[in-house]
């Protein structure tokens, strides 16, 4: 089995239950079993700042998918929960990314592991990091906790 992270996040709609909608959806998918999640955190937009705020999560989820399968699952719940990509970084009831997927490095057109914005954004690192301090981003070889630590955007996001 490999581990993957998934953020999750939603400003549509009930947004707690998006996440937890989203939570079961990923556990009744075929070989993928959600093994921890984070707190939830509000957080305000990046990007695109004229909608609401956010609610935002990260789970560890134990899979035998491929990364690709994983994505399909991941867009099929977001699909399921009525997403509507109009505006980049626009309101979504729902939105789930792959962060990591084990050590794997992958930059395709479709998908690219490590997230490309993941080690950017407190909105990420701060539920990451609560349930995956010592797993190491591939990349750098460096510890999740590490970024968090180094990201004076993350402890003011913290205060």
């Amino acid at each position: 089995m490999v581990h993957a992270y998934l953020g999750l996040g939603s400003n549509v709609g009930d947004r707690v239950a998006q996440l937890e909608e989203a939570i079961r959806l990923l556990n009744e998918a075929d070989n993928v079993t959600v093994s921890q999640r984070s707190s939830i955190y509000e957080t305000e937009p990046v990007g695109y700042v004229d909608q609401p705020q956010f609610l935002n999560q990260c789970v560890e989820v134990e899979t035998s998918l491929t990364p690709h399968a994983l994505l399909e699952v991941c867009q099929y719940i977001e699909q399921q929960l009525h997403r509507v990509r109009t505006i980049r970084w626009g309101p979504r009831t729902l939105d789930v990314d792959i962060l990591l997927y084990d050590d794997k490095i992958i930059k395709e057109d479709d998908l690219t592991v490590p997230h490309p914005r993941m080690l950017e954004r407190s909105f990420v690192l701060i539920p990451l990091n609560e349930i995956a301090a010592d797993v190491i981003e591939p990349q750098s070889q460096q510890s999740i906790q590490s970024f968090v630590e180094a990201d004076d955007s993350v402890k003011k996001f913290k205060d």
